[in-house]
């Protein structure tokens, strides 16, 4: 059993280190989620594994990781897609240049940048003339290694139509002879993976705005202060009549003077 003191190690080490809030309610998550990597590394204790944690840099991840649920899946959130078909063309009316700059700020798996990917290239009628960039982004090195691989099971593509199967993924068989579906090289070029801590990471970085950002249940993880600065700092990065798409329980409640609601989950920049 995780101790009071304990659990308050982590979770102080957790949100200093990736700004994830654990409220008391998660006591038993995080005994669940780590009592596991006890078993793996011979602790008999969480202490033991909290003092591994600070003398080994890349456990952290692995901490991150296990707290943090890295689910997603191909085109998630279906009206969200559906809305920015109308929004393309807006889009390619006040850009000249024909120049898309897109971040998916919390890509996990990859699904999500590879399926804005495939979307543009569905539904920009001249796809091929421009210059699209898509930034993927996530906390954890281990995930954005499985991204950048695009190597998926059936499972996570049994629900694509089987058109899109044959245009953008390559069929073959893994090291374990499993039949599995790889990302095209087409779309994989499109998209650019790094890391990057939404709360600490440094926004300087960027130095031109994006047209879009996904941010989609991520920002669940993180207290009311943090998600209210995360924000603002998108909306530095989006010029007005952008927009930020959030996960869909989510809702930006403290930035109303930077966004405006235009159906549940999708916000344009004021």
């Amino acid at each position: 059993m995780i101790s009071p003191k304990e659990f308050q190690l982590f979770r102080e080490y957790i949100y200093e280190t990736a700004g994830i809030a654990l409220s008391n309610k998660k006591v038993s998550l995080v005994q669940g989620r780590l009592s596991k990597r006890l078993r793996q590394l011979g602790f008999s204790t969480f202490e033991e594994y909290y003092e591994y944690i600070l003398e080994d840099d890349s456990e952290v991840w692995r901490l991150i990781d296990a707290i943090s649920t890295n689910v997603t899946s191909f085109f998630r959130e279906p009206a969200q897609w559906e809305y920015l078909k109308a929004h393309l063309q807006k889009i390619r009316q006040k850009n000249s240049t024909k120049r898309l700059r897109i971040w998916s700020s919390a890509c996990s798996s990859g699904e999500e940048p590879y399926s804005i990917a495939i979307f543009l290239a569905e539904n920009l009628p001249d796809f091929h003339e421009w210059d699209i960039k898509i930034l993927a982004t996530d906390i954890s090195v281990e995930i954005l290694k499985k991204a950048q691989r695009g190597v998926y099971p059936i499972r996570a593509t049994e629900n694509l139509p089987s058109y899109l199967l044959v245009k953008y993924f390559v069929k073959k068989r893994n090291e374990r002879d499993e039949i599995v579906h790889e990302i095209s090289d087409s779309i994989k070029k499109l998209v650019t993976f790094r890391i990057f801590n939404l709360i600490y990471g440094d926004f300087s970085l960027f130095s031109k705005p994006f047209d879009l950002i996904f941010c989609r249940n991520v920002m669940i993880y993180f207290d009311s202060p943090s998600q209210q600065a995360l924000v603002s700092r998108f909306a530095k990065l989006l010029k007005s009549g952008d927009l930020l798409l959030v996960g869909h329980s989510e809702a930006l409640t403290k930035n109303k003077e930077e966004f405006l609601l235009l159906q549940q989950s999708i916000y344009e920049r004021m």
